[in-house]
C-alpha cells in the first residue's frame, strides 16, 4: 500500500511503476488500457463533471465506477470553488455539452475540519491554506461554531454552498433554469463506500452570502 512515509524517490518510482503495469495491460486496480485507446481516437464526450475534494481516500473515477472519458474531474481542498475551478465547469458545459455537475463532499473532510479549528481557536494557517479556510469559513459560521457537531454539519452546508453558487453561476444559471443542465450536492461515506444527494430543496439556493 502507498505511504505518505515513502521518499520522494520512492513516490515517483511508485507512480511510474504503476503507468507501466497499466501500459502492459496488467492493472492492479482495474482500470485497462484498451478503454484509454479507444477515447483518444476520437472527440471526448463526458456526460458529467464531478467537483470533489483532493483526499486519497475519494478517488471520483473509481468511486463511481467509471472508465476513460465518461467523466471530467476537478479537485481541491473540499471542493473549494475559484476562478479556474468555475471556468473549467464553465467550459466542461459550453463546449462539451455536460449536462450534471455534482459537488461531492465526504465525511472526516480534513479541510472543513481546518476550518473548524481556526474559527474555534483563533489561529490561522499561513500560506494559501489559508485561501482554503477562508473560503469554507461561512459554512462553518452558518452552523455555528461552537455546535458540538460543528464538524459534519458544516461539511453538509459547505456543499449546499457550494451546490448554490453553482447554479448562480452567470454562465450556468441559464442553463439550470432551462433544466438544460443540473447542479447536485451529495456526500461519500468513507466507511460504506455510498453517494448518497442531499435533498434537493435544501441545496435549490439563493447565492450564499
Amino acid at each position: 500500500m502507498p505511504s505518505a512515509a515513502r521518499s520522494p524517490r520512492a513516490a515517483l518510482a511508485e507512480l511510474l511503476a504503476g503507468n507501466r503495469r497499466f501500459v502492459s495491460g496488467q492493472p492492479v486496480h482495474g482500470h485497462d488500457v484498451t478503454a484509454a485507446a479507444a477515447v483518444a481516437s476520437g472527440d471526448q464526450q463526458p456526460y458529467a463533471v464531478v467537483l470533489g475534494c483532493i483526499d486519497s481516500r475519494v478517488p471520483l473515477e473509481a468511486i463511481f465506477d467509471q472508465t476513460f472519458g465518461s467523466i471530467c474531474v476537478i479537485r481541491t481542498g473540499a471542493h473549494v470553488l475559484d476562478r479556474a475551478v468555475r471556468g473549467s465547469i464553465e467550459y466542461v458545459v459550453g463546449q462539451l455539452g455536460v449536462r450534471l455537475v455534482m459537488v461531492l463532499g465526504h465525511e472526516r473532510c480534513g479541510a472543513v475540519g481546518s476550518a473548524v479549528e481556526a474559527l474555534r481557536t483563533g489561529r490561522h494557517p499561513g500560506g494559501d491554506l489559508a485561501y482554503v479556510v477562508d473560503r469554507i469559513a461561512p459554512a462553518v459560521t452558518d452552523v455555528g461554531v461552537d455546535e458540538p457537531d460543528a464538524h459534519p454539519l458544516a461539511i453538509r452546508r459547505h456543499v449546499r454552498r457550494t451546490v448554490a453558487a453553482l447554479r448562480c453561476d452567470d454562465r450556468l444559471a441559464g442553463p439550470v433554469d432551462a433544466g438544460e443542465l443540473a447542479v447536485e450536492g451529495a456526500l461519500y461515506d468513507l466507511a460504506t463506500g455510498e453517494v448518497t444527494l442531499l435533498p434537493q430543496e435544501q441545496t435549490r439556493n439563493r447565492p450564499p452570502g
